[in-house]
């Protein structure tokens, strides 16, 4: 009988059986059939994105001012188009990457893993959670990460969860938590340590995910049914997120999100202290379960006007004042997309992407080392185009 992972695995891979006719060779079929199978897959992800895109508009609406930014989005992806393609191609035909793995089974109950060429020994693992404003977040988006992570030794999972209007809020949160728990059980077999798990998040999906690890935290202290544990996970990483959601809604609502859109969403205003981490923390019948929390690691720009700095470094603060141990590191001048898309696409050292590596390789010598000799990360736009887009952002 198949164990669920055996079986998990399975759906991810073909088997061609029966007579090949003619002359061509099996070497040739299998080539041939490799390529219509990733151009499908390609053709299936540039679907899913533009829906996700007239989603988006359907529920911002066309006024002026949207206008302004879909023309201002439209222009910065031209821009950074020769980078883009460049990850979309190996995305889509990587052998090191095991894309649309099943987690779940509601809609979107997917992730994609970027693994190392090498496994010669369990590696650390990643698990990641794209942002998108909760409504065009998706997997694939963490692709550049990915990528690059794994070239450092370091397995990714790229979680999908489900969009507005698809989920709400617990909806999402609830997906995401059994992503994780997916990876958690499953992860050995695909080379990854289960010992050596850190969790990311960025933008919406630092929010979603940190919602998840803080209420995993409260189900452990209340001693409900869980299926993956905190003490699984070492390390939390927040890039750009929030976290204290009624702070927050008037200015979202002054960059173009609707206040009745994000309260849907959020289901209602009655829920916003459920699902903002920065005040249930507090909450006294709960304290005493964030003990357990692994260390938090939140990163934001400066001049992030997307969401602003202040969303960290309240949360960071709270945290410290309730002994959950927190650092705070902040990039001066950088914006909400420079972090995530610009800086990965620049090449080269980047302080972020440094500091992520080492501190997961912290205290393997051998890890440490290959790294060290590792190639610089190869630049894939650019530098013209990259300033160009930052100026045009409309982040």
């Amino acid at each position: 009988m198949k164990t669920t992972s055996d079986s998990l695995r399975h759906r991810t891979t073909t088997t061609t059986t029966g007579r090949i006719s003619g002359n061509a060779s099996p070497a040739c079929f299998s080539r041939s059939q490799s390529f219509s199978r990733d151009i499908g897959h390609a053709a299936s992800e540039t679907y899913l994105m533009s829906r996700l895109a007239f989603t988006l508009l359907r529920y911002l609406g066309l006024g002026r001012r949207w206008m302004l930014r879909l023309l201002a989005l439209l222009l910065y992806a031209m821009l950074l188009m020769p980078g883009f393609l460049r990850v979309v191609y190996q995305f889509c035909v990587s052998s090191q990457v095991r894309r649309s793995i099943i987690y779940g089974d509601q809609p979107r109950n997917r992730l994609d893993l970027y693994l190392p060429n090498n496994i010669d020994s369990p590696k650390p693992v990643v698990i990641f959670v794209t942002g998108g404003a909760w409504i065009i977040g998706y997997k694939a988006w963490g692709a550049l990460l990915g990528l690059q992570l794994a070239q450092r030794d370091i397995i990714v999972a790229s979680i999908d969860y489900r969009n507005f209007p698809q989920g709400t809020i617990s909806d999402m949160v609830e997906d995401v938590s059994q992503g994780i728990s997916f990876v958690c059980k499953n992860i050995s077999e695909y080379g990854g340590d289960p010992n050596r798990i850190y969790l990311m998040g960025q933008s919406a999906g630092a929010h979603i995910s940190s919602c998840a690890l803080f209420q995993q935290a409260i189900k452990e202290f209340k001693g409900d049914s869980i299926s993956w544990s905190i003490s699984q996970i070492k390390a939390y990483f927040g890039l750009s997120g929030v976290y204290h959601l009624p702070n927050l809604i008037e200015h979202f609502e002054q960059r173009g999100l609707h206040r009745s859109i994000f309260l849907s969403i959020m289901e209602g205003e009655g829920s916003l202290k459920q699902f903002s981490p920065e005040m249930f923390v507090e909450d006294p019948s709960v304290k005493n379960a964030f003990s357990i929390l692994p260390r938090i690691i939140l990163f934001h720009g400066t001049e992030d006007f997307t969401i602003p700095p202040h969303a960290s470094i309240t949360f960071v603060e709270t945290l410290k004042r309730i002994g959950v141990p927190a650092d705070l590191i902040l990039y001066k001048g950088k914006t909400h997309t420079d972090l995530f898309v610009q800086d990965p696409l620049r090449g080269g050292k980047d302080e972020l992407f440094d500091y992520i590596v080492d501190y997961i390789h912290a205290g393997d010598v051998d890890a440490l080392a290959k790294v060290a000799m590792a190639p610089p990360r190869k630049r894939l736009c650019p530098e013209l185009l990259l300033k160009l887009a930052g100026i045009v952002s409309p982040f």
